[in-house]
């Protein structure tokens, strides 16, 4: 193949093809096109946001949000190229205010002088802090720049809302198992940027293996081939246990979207409800070593702490809450180590049920007897008919009486004296139910009284 630019050389396009076969595999076989790119066809089919932008050539300023590997830098580029624009790769982990500025004079000349628009990438935006989005906000408003934010990150609460009012939110989703294999077949066939012509060969199990246990990571499932390959050597054949020690995960059967997802996280609620710390550590990091997202496990066992400890010890949220957000903050594996804290913390607990069956009661009181009106005395009053119509009249102030309790009833009439809550006498419950046994006595001294 002989280089088709205008002014290129033979000896320049020789320099470009080894500087392009030295790159790594994932790099070579980054798509180039909407038609090579595989997934997120929400965004990249007809209809969707991305292929409307590189069709029409109108470029909006957007935050692709989404997990590693399912296409966000390659997106912004393909965007970019579209529109002819200069396109910019920022990084917000090595950058700062002063790189901010000299990217914003760049591209003031590029529209001075070339009538080029500037795109400007800037991946893992999530890790840049306020002043740093503020300094190219004035600039993404004027339209000087068109802003691609990458993150993993909910944007929600990691860009500001001025930047985030003046930008789509596009989300991207890992790539499925099918959507993985079809990028390892290309980059085992393309003889000039793939692995085709040293006829690398996958056995089947080897080839399923690392679909799977690339999680939905593109570059993590090409960089695992690439590596299988080298270590292959002549026999040119990568077996499943060549892919183990390669990706250095062990094949553990986990399917998470099938049956055993559901038996791993089971044994794991239900060895923290019977209090076992030791069998709750195991199915832990059975399913983090599997692949399982320990966000997902982080999100259980705050439900856990509420469902089947809940009052009993009012500590068990917060903790569970704490071990989520350090995982966030520190990633794996150093964040696994908050999870198997809390995991530990939950299984020893007191348990109770009570907040979990009283929501339940609750629930089907409201089912049973619809919206029932709100006695008057509980009415907020903020006019003056609905002073003269008896909203909020003969409310008893709590804070007027000696422990701060009335003797008002606060359910509707027809459900008045019904109970939901009804505390154990295990751990704080114990504490919460006598409270609650003598608030009832001083409320009914008080009615006695009336």
């Amino acid at each position: 193949m002989r280089p088709t630019r205008p002014g290129m050389d033979l000896f320049e396009y020789h320099s470009r093809e080894s500087a392009e076969a030295g790159k790594p595999l994932a790099d070579r076989m980054r798509p180039r096109s909407l038609e090579e790119f595989v997934g997120q066809s929400h965004l990249t089919g007809d209809g969707g946001m991305i292929r409307h932008m590189v069709e029409s050539g109108r470029v909006f300023s957007v935050i692709l949000w989404g997990p590693p590997g399912c296409g966000k830098t390659t997106l912004a580029r393909i965007v970019a190229e579209s529109c002819d624009a200069h396109f910019v790769h920022f990084s917000a982990v090595l950058s700062g205010v002063r790189e901010i500025r000299k990217v914003i004079e760049d591209a003031r000349r590029q529209r001075v002088y070339h009538r080029r628009r500037t795109v400007l990438f800037v991946d893992e935006i999530h890790r840049f802090n306020k002043a740093q989005q503020d300094a190219f906000l004035h600039h993404v408003e004027s339209g000087l720049i068109t802003l691609i934010g990458a993150t993993t990150e909910n944007p929600s609460f990691e860009v500001i809302a001025p930047l985030l009012s003046r930008c789509r939110v596009l989300t991207l989703e890992a790539l499925s198992e099918s959507e993985i294999a079809t990028i390892l077949k290309r980059a085992l066939s393309d003889a000039r940027r793939g692995l085709g012509k040293e006829n690398i060969r996958l056995t089947g199990n080897a080839f399923s293996y690392l679909a799977g246990i690339a999680d939905g990571d593109g570059r993590a499932a090409l960089n695992g081939l690439e590596l299988a390959a080298s270590l292959a050597g002549r026999a040119r054949t990568v077996t499943k246990e060549l892919l183990e020690r390669a990706v250095q995960k062990k094949s553990l059967r986990y399917d998470k979207s099938g049956e055993e997802h559901y038996n791993l996280i089971s044994a794991f609620h239900k060895s923290l409800r019977g209090s076992d710390p030791d069998a709750a550590l195991y199915w832990l990091y059975r399913m983090l070593s599997a692949g399982e997202d320990p966000r997902y496990i982080a999100r259980r066992m705050i439900r856990f702490a509420s469902e089947d400890i809940g009052n009993a010890d009012p500590h068990a949220l917060a903790i569970s809450l704490d071990a989520a957000e350090s995982f966030r903050l520190l990633g794996a594996p150093e964040g696994e180590l908050a999870l198997a804290q809390a995991a530990a913390y939950l299984a020893t607990a007191p348990k109770s049920n009570r907040i979990y069956t009283a929501a339940m009661k609750a629930r089907k009181a409201i089912d049973a007897t619809g919206s029932l009106p709100v006695p008057l005395h509980l009415r907020n009053a903020p006019t003056r008919l609905m002073g003269e119509l008896g909203y909020g009249r003969d409310y008893d102030y709590p804070h007027d009486h000696r422990h701060a309790i009335a003797g008002q009833e606060y359910m509707p009439e027809s459900l008045s004296g019904k109970r939901f809550y009804l505390p154990t006498d295990r751990g704080y419950e114990r504490v919460i139910r006598d409270r609650m046994e003598k608030w009832e006595k001083y409320r009914g001294a008080i009615r006695g009284k009336k």
